[in-house]
């Protein structure tokens, strides 16, 4: 039997600024939630909030020392995600290496995904 792959993994720079995160807030978080709701010229976007307590039915992955909460919504479209976080020049951001996604609008801010992932939601 094969063991059960994370619905998605960090890298070492996304874990480290996610525990930063966790560190400075001004309320007591267990994790990270990361869902997607439909918006964007693409059809679809990310969504990150402090997790306080989990929520039913969402799926935790731990990995390098942090939690990941996913909304049971976003768990199909996640799968075999990679959350990175980048620094440029003008900014940094959290960034998503995504297999699902067959598309992504020209800013960034939204994607969409193959017609059966998003009919088997």
């Amino acid at each position: 039997m094969r063991p059960f792959k994370n619905a998605i993994t960090l890298t070492d720079r996304a874990a480290a600024r996610v525990r930063e995160l966790m560190d400075s807030a001004d309320k007591p978080i267990i994790g990270l939630r990361v869902g997607v709701k439909a918006r964007g010229c693409s059809g679809m976007s990310y969504t990150m909030e402090y997790a306080t307590e989990q929520k039913p039915f969402e799926d935790v992955v731990e990995d390098k020392g942090v939690k990941i909460l996913i909304e049971p919504t976003a768990s199909m479209f996640l799968i075999g995600t990679e959350m990175d976080w980048v620094e440029k020049d003008l900014g940094a951001q959290f960034e998503f290496n995504n297999p699902n996604e067959v598309d992504r609008c020209g800013c960034g801010e939204s994607f969409r995904v193959a017609p059966e992932a998003a009919a088997n939601g």
